[in-house]
C-alpha cells in the first residue's frame, strides 16, 4: 500500500552500516529522513549521498536524523561509502539501510508485494521506483513524501527548507508562502478565525484579501 501524508510511518527492523536498528526506537524524539536508492553504485544517488553528508549539520541543527536506503546488500555498501568519498569528497556520515529482502521497500510502497530473489541480479531500472525522500516527525507520521526520477538528483536545500517550515507550522497556527523561507512573513493559519487572530496577533497583519492574512514569522 502507498503512504499518504498523516500516515504512520511504518515500523522495521533492518541491518545498517551502523548496525542493527528498530526504526521508530531509532528516531525517538528527532524528526527522520528517510531516503531510498534503487541500487549501488549508480551515479546520481552518488552526488547525493556525498552532498547530504556534507550538509548533515544543517540537519542536526534542526533536530533531524538522516538515514539511507539501498536495495543491496549490506557488504557492498562499504564499499560505496569508499567511492562516494573519493568522487564527492566527503564520507558518509549517516546510516545506510541494506534492504536485500526489499522488506523496508514493500513497507513503504516503493516497489510491489510480489518482488522477491537475489537483489544482485536485479537492475536499477528494476528499482526505479525506489526514489523517494520522506520526512518523519516525532510522532512517527508521515509529513513529506517525494518521488524522483533517477535521471534527476534530489534537492536537498529543498528538504530543509520544506522541515523549517514544517517545524514552525507545528508549533504556530501560520502557515509559508510560495518560495518561504525562514524569517520572512508568514500567513496566518485558515482554520483561525479573526477573532482569535486578534488575540494572537494584536498589532494586525496585512491582508490584500480577507483569506490572506499576512504576518511576521513567529519567534
Amino acid at each position: 500500500m502507498a503512504l499518504s501524508l498523516g500516515d504512520t510511518a511504518p515500523d522495521f527492523q533492518a541491518t545498517t552500516t551502523e548496525g542493527s536498528i528498530s526504526f521508530h526506537e531509532w528516531i525517538g524524539d528527532s524528526w527522520a529522513v528517510l531516503f531510498s536508492h534503487p541500487k549501488n553504485f549508480t551515479p546520481v544517488c552518488t552526488t547525493e549521498l556525498g552532498y547530504l553528508a556534507s550538509i548533515k549539520p544543517e540537519f542536526e541543527r534542526r533536530n533531524v536524523k538522516i538515514i539511507g536506503l539501498s536495495v543491496d546488500p549490506i557488504e557492498r555498501h562499504a564499499a560505496w561509502a569508499a567511492d562516494i568519498a573519493a568522487t564527492q569528497g566527503h564520507e558518509v556520515n549517516y546510516p545506510m539501510i541494506a534492504d536485500a529482502d526489499f522488506n523496508v521497500s514493500k513497507l513503504y510502497g516503493m516497489l510491489p508485494g510480489t518482488v522477491s530473489g537475489d537483489p544482485l541480479l536485479r537492475t536499477p531500472a528494476e528499482n526505479m521506483t525506489v526514489r523517494n525522500v520522506f520526512v518523519i516527525g516525532p510522532d512517527k507520521k508521515v509529513k513529506l513524501i517525494l518521488v524522483y526520477p533517477m535521471t534527476t538528483g534530489r534537492n536537498f536545500d529543498e528538504v530543509l527548507r520544506v522541515i523549517d517550515s514544517l517545524q514552525l507550522t507545528a508549533k504556530h497556527k501560520v502557515a509559508t508562502p510560495v518560495n518561504w523561507r525562514s524569517g520572512e512573513d508568514v500567513i496566518i493559519a485558515g482554520s483561525v478565525s479573526d477573532e482569535a487572530a486578534k488575540e494572537i496577533y494584536p498589532e494586525g497583519w496585512k491582508a490584500p484579501r480577507p483569506y490572506i492574512r499576512i504576518v511576521p514569522q513567529p519567534e
